[in-house]
């Protein structure tokens, strides 16, 4: 089985499905799924796909903690099985009448799921656990691209003078200093990242010098932090940490979220996500713009600066442990 089928995977945001509210449909790599909520805010990721007759089940509604099908009205129950059909109300269906179930967990404000047996545990987010910080779920954002190349847009600072002309950069201050990449079989770490910035966040007083660190846990997760001159942040020893959490829809269509951590508890929600979402449109058309939209794994499909360590390093990562999702095989690149 692929690693990305083994892997865990970001579908909705926790608030978005409610408990015994309307069930919602997802699609996971091409996999149709259906979230709902039982009344103990248990969350459940079934296939989309009454065993029945193949109606979508996300089209049913929720009704005594079971999920019913919108076509004959079928009900099961949290644990997959059929516990009632409308039209033989007396017949207690075998075990073998249940819907196919997913591995679920719920983490930073998100609902994840795996389509088989998890390799890793859920990408670790440090800063969650960091009650000193502030949480903030950012998006979603649909992307019309696959989700390697998203995350490689977030991997690399080179362009924020040019995409983020006034706010993470600018083109008088584009060099970019070299910088030190670990790699091991679970991702790779980058770090001594350095950029100047005229607004590097929602804080920022003036433009300043800001070091950032990269780490890159899972194939389609990124975490940053990122450290500006302490006299150019309104917020006395400012910290801050964004997650990059991407769900591949199928391989040239992702879903994006950002999952903010600081100390700034006055700022009200809207105000973070604003600056993320102009942040975000302004990388969003140009990593739509980029072809092939499956990111090239071998050396020679696209052109290599000194100031792609951290790319090429992500590409050798999803080469190294066999990621096929939203990508161009070494072994295919002619």
């Amino acid at each position: 089985m692929a690693i990305e089928a083994q892997s865990w995977h970001p579908l909705i945001a926790q608030c978005a499905v409610v408990a015994g509210g309307a069930p919602r449909a997802v699609v996971l790599m091409g996999e149709a799924l259906v979230v709902w909520r039982d009344s103990r805010g248990e969350a459940h990721v079934w296939r989309d796909q009454c065993p029945h007759r193949g109606a979508q089940l996300s089209m049913g509604r929720v009704h005594l903690d079971r999920l019913e099908c919108p076509y004959h009205g079928w009900q099961f129950g949290g644990d997959g099985h059929c516990k009632l059909i409308p039209a033989a109300p007396q017949f207690q269906a075998p075990e073998s009448h249940c819907v196919k179930q997913f591995q679920t967990q719920q983490a930073y404000g998100l609902i994840w799921a795996c389509l088989g047996e998890p390799r890793q545990p859920l990408p670790l987010f440090e800063q969650e656990l960091d009650e000193r910080l502030r949480k903030v779920l950012c998006g979603p954002y649909e992307v019309e691209t696959s989700a390697p190349r998203i995350v490689e847009n977030f991997l690399d600072m080179a362009h924020f003078g040019f995409v983020h002309e006034h706010w993470l950069g600018d083109r008088e201050h584009t060099e970019m200093r070299g910088y030190q990449v670990q790699e091991d079989e679970k991702g790779f770490l980058a770090t001594e990242c350095f950029a100047w910035q005229p607004k590097s966040s929602v804080h920022a007083t003036q433009g300043s010098m800001v070091e950032y660190t990269y780490q890159v846990p899972a194939p389609y997760t990124s975490i940053l932090t990122k450290i500006p001159q302490a006299e150019a942040v309104a917020i006395a020893n400012f910290s801050e940490a964004i997650a990059l959490f991407v769900l591949p829809i199928t391989p040239e269509q992702s879903r994006v979220w950002f999952r903010l951590a600081m100390n700034d508890f006055e700022s009200p929600d809207e105000k973070l996500t604003a600056f993320q979402d102009t942040i975000f449109s302004q990388d969003k058309p140009i990593v739509e713009s980029q072809r092939p939209k499956c990111l090239p794994l071998a050396s020679g499909a696209e052109l290599h600066g000194p100031a792609d360590r951290s790319s090429s390093a992500y590409r050798r990562y999803l080469s190294r442990v066999g990621v096929r999702f939203g990508v161009i095989p070494i072994e295919t690149n002619s």
